[in-house]
């Protein structure tokens, strides 16, 4: 199970805007950019890494956003990642996402492919867009010429590595300025593998760019996709000492019965998820038939319909599960089954949601021969 981060690098004074503020604070479609940006990776932990004296401006564009604080970067984009990357280092991701702060129409479809990418054994992940443009440089005896364009691409972030390898990569060339992390990853070595980018993903710049993206922004939200779906797991009581509940280990005075370790409250999130995308139910995936599973952790069964989502471009927004029972108590437990749960899908801890009820002694769970859980996913595509 990968463990992400996303750094939003907003450090910048965005003074070729010609605006008021810098760019990165100033007002798209009524809420502040970076804002926007932030929301794109809804669902993701998000540092964000600001320019000196920024703070206050901040605070203000991120208010109610659930954020660690944010750093204050230096005086070049490859200090301010830098600053930002040493940032996660206490608790250091498997890899990291490195996304500017004006590329507020980044879709969850390229921060998919650019994780998978990652997933699938690169060092870096660089989304690219083949440039359609006539081009012509102008040469120093003021001549223009033709630059064939059919090997000319367009970089644009997020750019995605392994962390352990970018960050070292930062400290041991931090004397050489580079455009990119993907042309600083170079300089050490790493491979890098090019993702299909989008045209819509543009960079914020200029004062004119603010109305173009509030016009693709439109167009977006008529073609948004949002799906919800829902789980539902039973499993009966047997011999045993405890119970796995939401990758909880919880001591009762019965086990449960399955091919798995029979955890229902990952089972029923799992079906949720695989249902948002319409991938059939947890049964298909892993067969009680199959020997592979027997005795297996649930959480990999949620990790594995977790990242079918991802690979469909999709951003898990929240899951909600219910477990049903008479015992064990569900409450002295229900914090560290929302963290569990929100590690195995990498969302922020708001986007879970554990409760419990009972039967008030009515039907198997009443009687106290089982356990059943019903969940429901809200999935972004």
């Amino acid at each position: 199970m990968s463990r992400l981060a996303v750094l939003i690098v907003a450090a910048g004074k965005g003074e070729r805007a010609g605006m008021g503020l810098p760019k990165q604070y100033e007002l798209l479609a009524g809420q502040p950019m970076l804002r926007r940006t932030v929301q794109a990776f809804a669902g993701y932990p998000v540092q964000v890494v600001i320019g000196q004296g920024q703070q206050d401006l901040a605070k203000a564009a991120l208010q109610g956003l659930e954020l660690p604080p944010a750093v204050t970067g230096g005086a070049t984009r490859q200090e301010s990642v830098r600053l930002g990357l040493e940032a996660l280092a206490k608790n250091a991701p498997d890899f990291v996402l490195i996304h500017d702060a004006a590329r507020p129409l980044i879709s969850a479809k390229v921060i998919g492919d650019v994780i998978k990418a990652l997933e699938g054994g690169a060092d870096g992940a660089l989304p690219m867009v083949a440039e359609s443009d006539t081009l012509r440089r102008r040469e120093k005896d003021g001549r223009w010429t033709l630059v064939p364009r059919e090997a000319l691409y367009r970089a644009q972030t997020p750019q995605g590595f392994v962390y352990a390898k970018i960050a070292a990569a930062h400290r041991a060339h931090a004397g050489n300025e580079v455009t990119d992390d993907v042309a600083l990853a170079e300089l050490a070595g790493l491979k890098v593998e090019m993702v299909e980018g989008e045209e819509k993903n543009i960079k914020v710049t200029r004062k004119e760019d603010f109305a173009l993206a509030e016009k693709l922004m439109a167009n977006d939200q008529r073609s948004g996709d949002v799906r919800t779906a829902t789980g539902y797991d039973v499993h009966k009581f047997t011999d045993g000492d405890h119970i796995m509940l939401c990758g909880i280990k919880v001591a009762h005075s019965h086990g449960l019965e399955g091919h798995s370790d029979a955890d229902v409250g990952l089972h029923a999130i799992t079906d949720a998820l695989l249902g948002c995308i319409g991938e059939g139910d947890i049964g298909q995936h892993f067969p009680p038939t199959d020997e592979r599973w027997r005795g297996a952790a649930s959480w990999k069964f949620l990790d594995h319909a977790a990242s079918l989502v991802r690979g469909r471009g999709g951003v898990i927004s929240h899951v909600d599960v219910t477990l049903i029972c008479e015992r064990p108590k569900v409450g002295p437990h229900r914090d560290a089954m929302r963290e569990k749960i929100a590690e195995i899908l990498q969302i922020e801890l708001p986007r879970v949601s554990v409760k419990a009820t009972t039967t008030e002694g009515l039907g198997f769970t009443g009687r106290r021969e089982g356990i059943a859980a019903q969940a429901i996913a809200t999935v972004r595509l």
